[in-house]
Formats: C-alpha cells, sequence, structure tokens
C-alpha cells in the first residue's frame, strides 16, 4: 500500500499533467483543507469521497482541470462564482492554484458556509467569499446578476437546470463551464434552445480522464452573448420541476 508521501508526490505529477506546479505553501494548503474536509465530514454532509488518494484525485485534480477549458486562469484577475459549491468544489482548488482569481462560492446549507468560512480563515486565503443562499435569488438584478467573469458549477442537475441557475450570473462575453461526469449527449442537446433563451451560446465541450486513470471527465462551455432576459431564474424549485426545453 502506498504511503501518504507517495500519494502526494503522485498527486503534484498528476496536476503537472495540467502545468500546475505546487510550491510548498499551496502543497500545504491543499493538505489541510484535506484534514479539515475529514474532520467537519464527521458532522455535516460534506462528500461520500474520504480517502485520501481518492480525495487528491477526484475532488482536487478534477478541480483544477478548468485549466483545461480557460488556459490563462492564471494571468487574469477573473472574478469567479462557483455554484452549489458544497465543501467547496471546485472554488477553493481553484483559488489554492490560482490565487490571482476573486471567488465567490455561494451554497443553499448555512453548515456548509460556516465550514467553507472556517477553511478560508485557516488557510489564509484571501479575495474569497462564501454566501449563503439560493441561486435563484441571488441572481435577481440588485444582487450578484450578471457580475462574473467564469460561473462554474460541479452540481449534478441537467444542463438546462444549471443553465437557468448559471447563466444569470455571467457578464455579457464571459463563460459558464459545468463539470460532467458522463457521455450526455442527449442532455446537452436538450439544452441548447434553453441555453439560447437564458441568453448564452453552446461554445465547446473538452473530453479527458484524470490523470493516470479512467475516470471520464467533460467540462461544458456556454458563452454569453446577450443579457439574460430579466424573468430568469425562475421563483425557487420551478427550474428544476419544469426545465425549460
Amino acid at each position: 500500500m502506498e504511503n501518504a508521501e507517495n500519494k502526494i508526490e503522485k498527486f503534484q505529477e498528476e496536476l503537472k499533467s495540467f502545468g500546475i506546479v505546487l510550491n510548498e505553501e499551496k502543497l500545504n494548503q491543499f493538505l489541510l483543507y484535506y484534514d479539515m474536509l475529514i474532520e467537519w465530514n464527521n458532522f455535516v454532509n460534506l462528500t461520500a469521497i474520504t480517502d485520501f488518494e481518492e480525495v487528491l484525485k477526484k475532488h482536487f485534480v478534477d478541480s483544477v482541470s478548468l485549466i483545461k477549458a480557460i488556459p490563462d486562469l492564471s494571468e487574469k484577475n477573473y472574478r469567479l462564482i462557483d455554484i452549489g459549491t458544497g465543501a467547496g468544489f471546485p472554488g477553493i482548488p481553484l483559488k489554492i492554484v490560482f490565487p490571482n482569481l476573486e471567488i465567490t462560492l455561494l451554497d443553499s446549507l448555512n453548515k456548509r458556509i460556516n465550514f467553507l468560512n472556517e477553511v478560508i480563515t485557516k488557510l489564509s486565503l484571501e479575495k474569497i467569499c462564501a454566501v449563503h443562499g439560493r441561486a435563484e435569488d441571488y441572481a435577481k438584478p440588485g444582487q450578484l446578476r450578471e457580475s462574473f467573469d467564469i460561473c462554474v458549477s460541479r452540481a449534478v442537475a441537467n444542463m438546462s437546470v444549471l443553465s437557468e441557475y448559471c447563466i444569470p450570473f455571467i457578464k455579457e462575453g464571459g463563460c459558464f463551464t459545468a463539470y460532467k461526469s458522463g457521455k450526455i449527449a442527449e442532455e446537452l442537446e436538450n439544452s441548447i434552445n434553453a441555453i439560447k433563451i437564458l441568453g448564452g451560446e453552446y461554445e465547446k465541450q473538452i473530453e479527458f480522464y484524470l490523470p493516470d486513470s479512467d475516470i471520464y471527465r467533460n467540462l461544458f462551455i456556454v458563452r454569453k452573448r446577450k443579457k439574460t432576459p430579466s424573468r430568469y431564474p425562475r421563483k425557487a424549485g420551478m427550474p428544476q420541476k419544469e426545465p425549460l426545453i
């Protein structure tokens, strides 16, 4: 069985396959994040994945795979919002690796927000905040609507639903990227019209396997072409109950 040192070395090698090299400070932030995740997971439902090596690959490496869709993440001070962030994926790993990003973590469960705030404090992360609330409410005018360059989500929902939650947050010219783990050509095809209604345009899909594994992933990139009509997103629960078609 591999010891922790070997697993950490493997983690660093996997990140290098994305062109990411961690200094000692960033590596220590990831390790502290893992420890906190496991500790808090005993009393807050954060993740079903707790094995050290699996968390490194399926949460940390997976989160920063956004670099495959947006290669200049390290060069620009993008404003990014992570919708339904849960335990902070992908937002916190992105913040650790790309400290230049200004990140907002949005989640509807206050216990998770408490965890995220503790992580932000313990890891000494700056230009990042955790917000308690629903996407349907914070995407309203006067809140966080159309104020981000990038919106990301690893939430489990189909593309029509995710698009209604996420596209309203993006500025014109910005992008929404959905992290997916299945080959969902039909789901994507069924969401094209919804994406258009919301002011977006499907741009591309990036398919890949997580390094040194057979774990399939894809990133769906939607470009914001015009303002989202004011009636979207609809009131809480409606996007899920009656997805746009």
